[in-house]
């Protein structure tokens, strides 16, 4: 009787809405007694949801997902305060930029000798500050090291999400030199003007500093600040698909923008980021982990493909860490190296688009989603370990 009523996508969307919310109540208790991120947590709950086919085929959850993509990338951003970019020193900006370039240099050896496709040129080197920022609870603000490896992350996020953006630009399906040309002028006019706005606005708020609390009061019973973010956040993704460009560096640069220029309210990113992790972003997880097909887990050169990628990635960042060597030491170095080692959220994306261009089989997109897994597990644990042997005489 009731399916007669309900069309049958709509009982889908319903099953799926009813997985979810059994996923959000349970995951934060089977990652604790499992001791693994949350993130990686929901991640495994989507792909046995998925495997018993509580989750089905629906444009509405991939849309939902995709969302929580963006929102992550735009809390992601909140995390970069474009300041303490200006005030680097000389001396980290040209390690960073050397410790950087150096891995991607390794990058297009390695795929120029095992004769890869050059998307893993990004692949290999992607970085992401999603779960760095996590470390911090147990190295605390201070840890020079930490510090030192968030503002190199910051960095090469910025450049990751950046030749993601000119990849997609070359993988869209039915392109051709035009549009590319024209996705590569969008997106050199939209940093421009990105640049240009921060500089305006600098100026703006340093003679009347007073305009940022009217936009976002101290006090405020009508969450002023919360709509004025978020509608930063809509109208950048607006903008980013009516150009065509990567709406994740769009989400990355509305988060920053708010970091930098409104840092006067000390709670927003926690209140941006509960309404987020609490929502948004853990569907994101469950619907990647709902594409992964958990029968993969049988072929073990599947499996020996992730973790020797896996190892890989360790071995360059650990080899080019050296770069901070005579600065924080070596078995800092090694900390450094490895917490750039768990790309998990910019991993996803770049398999993702690699994926849907028709690029990368799904074997391979399952093994990087394995990858990405595997590198959340393994290296905080590598982590742990390292910084308990005791310090350096």
């Amino acid at each position: 009787m009731l399916q007669n009523v309900i069309e049958h996508q709509d009982l889908i969307d319903l099953k799926i809405l009813a997985t979810i919310a059994c996923c959000l109540f349970f995951s934060p208790y089977i990652a604790k007694s499992l001791r693994l991120p949350i993130s990686a947590t929901e991640i495994i709950l989507g792909s046995i949801v998925a495997y018993f086919h509580f989750i089905e085929d629906s444009e509405n959850f991939k849309l939902l997902a995709n969302i929580g993509f963006f929102y992550l990338m735009f809390i992601a951003g909140m995390e970069v305060n474009l300041r303490n970019f200006f005030n680097m020193e000389k001396r980290l900006i040209k390690q960073s930029i050397y410790y950087i370039f150096l891995l991607y240099s390794l990058a297009s050896l390695i795929v120029w000798i095992f004769k890869l496709h050059f998307i893993f040129i990004l692949i290999i080197p992607i970085m992401s500050v999603g779960l760095l920022s996590i470390l911090f609870k147990d190295f605390g603000k201070q840890c020079y090291w930490l510090n030192t490896a968030m503002i190199v992350a910051t960095l090469a996020e910025v450049i990751s999400i950046v030749l993601i953006t000119i990849a997609g630009a070359f993988l869209r399906e039915d392109t051709n030199i035009i549009n590319v040309g024209q996705s590569i002028l969008y997106l050199n006019i939209f940093l421009g003007l990105c640049l240009l706005s921060f500089k305006i606005l600098g100026i703006l708020f340093w003679w009347y500093p007073g305009l940022k609390t009217i936009l976002m009061p101290e006090e405020d019973k009508n969450e002023k600040d919360i709509r004025f973010c978020i509608a930063i956040f809509i109208l950048i993704i607006i903008a980013m698909i009516f150009t065509k460009l990567e709406v994740a560096l769009g989400a990355f640069i509305a988060g920053s923008f708010i970091a930098t220029f409104f840092n006067h309210k000390k709670d927003l990113e926690h209140k941006l980021s509960s309404f987020g992790y609490g929502f948004l972003i853990p569907v994101f997880f469950i619907y990647i982990g709902s594409t992964f097909d958990i029968k993969i887990l049988l072929e073990y050169k599947i499996i020996l493909y992730s973790f020797s990628l896996m190892l890989l990635m360790m071995f360059l960042r650990i080899l080019c860490s050296m770069v901070f060597l005579k600065d924080i030491g070596f078995k800092n170095s090694i900390l450094f190296a490895l917490s750039h080692s768990m790309p998990l959220t910019l991993l996803i994306a770049a398999a993702t688009l690699s994926f849907n261009a028709k690029i990368i089989s799904s074997n391979l997109y399952a093994a990087l989603i394995l990858t990405a897994l595997f590198e959340v597990i393994i290296v905080l644990s590598l982590i742990k370990i390292v910084s308990n042997i005791k310090k350096e005489n």
